[in-house]
């Protein structure tokens, strides 16, 4: 072993700019010697076989191919790998020992990207992939009142729900989330009637980006963060317009509309960065295509780099707020026992467990910390061909999750948190309820 090789193993983890415009990227005869290259590699070290279930198909497809090894699997079943992986990125940033800087430089989820962009630009997709990850889109319509109370019946009914599932792929299983009959960006107000106090780590007044999700979905989040930055005395607008991170379209592979909506989102967020505020993301995934996606995609772009130097996940702002001395402490209700599930994407932005640092501040509470993927992942767990392998995914954190005897079941992904009541729900239920880490400090601080 030489002593590059040795040193590359034992550095932190370091990504690559993705060069995802130029025709080399979208090279199919290019991409197949990378995916014959990893591939290779992965089916030689099989670290990863317990992530997810891409890994398993992947070494399953050697197992079962005509040689033992990866020239006995036609290049044509490689695809089914591909269709599995929903960009985690915990091979790359728990489990991988090849990653740059070492010399093999594997970067699983970003190669499976590609795999998806060529895919992408080569057949398109299918309409349901399309209507799912148009987030934006889907909540602008069903923002008007009626059409959310027709969307909303149709979700909680049996036969309507099997229809779905017939005509589009939805599995009639899963639990959708509600559209709001009001948006949280309708009903928020800006707030500018607190003293700023810049601290050490962090800008003393925050601009929110709202998220798709919580904005169309789950409002409630929306205003749990900003009574909580009320009460620390924290300025708070919102971002003058916002559009989708482009998290799912990443998902999917389309790249073109990943840059039409950072072209919508970043000049707006960046004008805030410039006049001194933070930016706070309530869902994780959203944090993440912030600080690591885009400026990767766009790495020549300087105000991309600006937001994601300014891009913080809430918890993360609060407990640096905290290390200044400028969070407030004076709660007011225990919180009891709190089962807490770190997402994937709360993991690989390694600033560490700050929401579990946070409410473990509130006295007389106990939390217990399931640190493993819950399965659900964006649009992986809705569709009807990935439905069960989700479900299966998850079984692990719904045991972990309801062994305490919980009084909350929480997620800083909210996705996450639905799909987990689902799963333990599924195994028998449970007397715990469901709230967001954000709502809980909320309710430890004894906001109204």
């Amino acid at each position: 072993m030489t002593d590059s090789f040795r040193e590359g193993s034992l550095e932190a983890p370091t990504r690559h700019p993705i060069d995802w415009k130029s025709p080399e990227f979208l090279s199919q005869e290019s991409l197949d010697r990378e995916l014959h290259r990893v591939f290779d590699i992965c089916h030689g070290c099989r670290r990863c076989v317990n992530l997810c279930t891409a890994f398993p198909k992947l070494f399953d497809l050697i197992d079962e191919g005509t040689t033992g090894e990866l020239d006995g699997v036609a290049k044509e079943r490689w695809g089914e790998v591909v269709d599995l992986c929903y960009l985690c990125d915990m091979c790359f940033m728990t489990k991988c020992p090849y990653v740059p800087p070492h010399p093999w430089a594997l970067d699983f989820p970003h190669l499976m990207l590609r795999a998806k962009a060529v895919k992408f630009k080569k057949q398109g997709a299918r309409f349901r992939d399309r209507m799912l990850t148009s987030t934006d889109a889907l909540g602008k319509l069903a923002a008007i009142p009626v059409v959310a109370q027709a969307v909303n019946a149709v979700n909680h009914n049996g036969p309507a729900r099997r229809a779905m599932e017939k005509m589009l792929g939805i599995h009639a299983r899963r639990d959708l989330p509600d559209y709001a009959a009001r948006t949280f960006r309708a009903k928020a107000l800006a707030r500018t009637d607190f003293p700023v106090l810049d601290g050490e780590r962090t800008p003393g007044k925050v601009a929110v980006f709202s998220t798709c999700y919580v904005n169309y979905n789950e409002p409630g989040i929306g205003h749990d963060l900003l009574a909580l930055l009320a009460h620390n005395d924290i300025p708070t607008v919102l971002a003058r317009q916002e559009g989708c991170c482009g998290m799912p379209k990443l998902e999917l592979g389309d790249l073109d509309s990943v840059e039409r909506l950072m072209q919508k989102n970043i000049p707006v967020l960046a004008t805030l960065v410039r006049e001194g505020y933070a930016i706070l993301t309530p869902v994780p995934s959203c944090t993440l295509m912030f600080k690591q996606e885009l400026p990767l995609l766009f790495p020549d772009r300087e105000d991309v780099a600006l937001v994601a130097r300014a891009m913080f996940d809430p918890f993360e702002y609060f407990v640096l707020r905290h290390k200044d001395g400028l969070m407030k402490a004076d709660f007011k209700r225990p919180l009891g026992k709190v089962s807490y599930h770190i997402p994937c994407h709360s993991r690989v932005q390694n600033v560490g467990q700050k929401t579990r640092e946070a409410l473990s501040m509130v006295p007389g509470t106990t939390l217990t910390t399931v640190e493993r993927c819950a399965g659900h992942d964006g649009t992986f767990g809705v569709k009807v061909e990935s439905f069960d392998a989700s479900m299966k995914i998850g079984r692990p954190v719904f045991r972990s999750m309801q062994q305490p005897d919980p009084d909350f079941i929480s997620s800083d992904c909210p996705i996450a948190g639905r799909h987990i009541m689902q799963g333990i729900r599924e195994q028998g239920g449970s007397r715990a309820e469901k709230a967001h880490p954000l709502t809980l400090l909320r309710m430890a601080y004894g906001l109204e």
